[in-house]
C-alpha cells in the first residue's frame, strides 16, 4: 500500500505511545514504528526510518 505525504499540519493530539509503537536500536535510541506513525496521522519530513508516507530526506552533497 502507497502512501503519500498528506500535508496536514501537526496537531497538539500526540497519541498515547503503546506496546510496539517504537522499539530501541542498538545505540540506545526509540525508533517509531509504521505503527505509531499512522496513529499520528501525518508526516514530519525528518526522514523517519518507518515512514509510511513515503517522504525521503534529501541527502546533502
Amino acid at each position: 500500500m502507497d502512501f503519500l505525504y498528506s500535508g496536514k499540519k501537526k496537531s497538539n493530539n500526540t497519541p498515547t505511545v503503546e506496546e510496539g509503537d517504537f522499539y530501541f536500536n542498538e545505540q540506545g535510541l526509540m525508533v517509531f514504528t509504521e505503527q505509531y506513525h499512522l496513529k499520528r496521522g501525518y508526516c514530519c519530513q525528518n526522514g523517519c526510518k518507518h515512514c509510511p508516507y513515503g517522504f525521503k530526506k534529501k541527502e546533502k552533497k
